[in-house]
């Protein structure tokens, strides 16, 4: 699948079966495009609030096999044919929106609770979707334990792309480094604003780099238990995830002056990493 965005991990690859790769590429679009709508172009905050207001109202028709409308017929029309043919639950693609809602109100987090809040609804719900497709050819792909790592790499890959994205991110004025692991390294938002690297602000991300690693170690496990091409899949973008924060620690997590990001140069070693993992 073609994006016109950059991702950490690959969208409806090769590995993943061809009669659920619409699907997929649905889930994918739907997502896009509201992250698209709470984030990119001038809007005013009150102009993308109505749109996602509007955008919400086209899932509950595409939920009840209505017509989409005209104006995001592209994303509603495949994503109710994945509705109803996948059964797909509803309520997480509604969390997603919660998530892109909260975007345009929230620039700051207090503690790690608060993003974790946070990674539940913008995060968390794609794996899950993406279990329930499987869960025909992967039964196990349902069950509790496995949505529990589901999570942790969901919510890592979030914190990864955090911690990726603070040159971007910040320059913006939305801050998701918690509140009070600033405080504890003494950086403040003017700090963070300047767009300088110091000691406290490498130490500050390191630490968070630290956090979402072990996040990703205690569900990386996920990948090997799953069977066929979704184990494969997911090995890839574990490893995808690690890459990154191994990139951002070459970098002496310098990432609020310069954002580190996945080449094909690096897709050997990735591969490599893919084919000898284990946990």
């Amino acid at each position: 699948m073609s994006v016109d965005h950059y991702e950490n991990f690959p969208v409806a690859s090769i590995l993943c079966p061809a009669e659920l790769r619409p699907a997929v590429a649905a889930i994918y679009w739907f997502a896009r495009t509201a992250d698209d709508i709470a984030d990119e172009g001038d809007a005013a905050p009150a102009q993308r609030q109505a749109d996602l207001a509007a955008y919400r109202a086209e899932l509950r028709r595409a939920a009840a096999s209505e017509a989409p409308s005209p104006r995001w017929r592209a994303v509603f029309a495949p994503l109710a044919r994945a509705i109803q043919r996948h059964e797909l639950p509803v309520p997480l693609l509604e969390a997603l929106l919660d998530a892109f809602e909260q975007d345009v109100v929230k620039h700051r987090y207090a503690d790690r609770g608060e993003l974790l809040h946070y990674c539940a609804r913008s995060a968390n719900p794609v794996g899950r979707l993406l279990l329930h497709l499987y869960r025909k050819r992967a039964p196990e792909a349902t069950a509790a334990p496995s949505l529990a790592r589901s999570d942790a790499i969901c919510t890592a890959l979030q914190l990864i792309n955090f911690w990726q994205d603070l040159s971007v991110d910040l320059p913006r004025g939305r801050c998701y480094l918690p509140q009070d692991a600033m405080a504890a390294h003494g950086v403040d938002q003017a700090t963070l604003a300047a767009g300088f690297d110091t000691p406290a602000t490498q130490a500050l991300v390191a630490q968070q780099c630290d956090w979402a690693r072990q996040l990703m170690n205690s569900g990386a496990s996920l990948a090997l238990d799953l069977p066929g091409r979704i184990g494969w899949e997911l090995r890839g973008v574990v490893q995808g995830g690690l890459a990154i924060l191994d990139k951002i620690a070459a970098l002496d997590h310098t990432t609020l002056s310069r954002r580190p990001a996945l080449a094909r140069r690096d897709l050997p070693l990735l591969a490599w990493r893919v084919l000898t993992m284990h946990w």
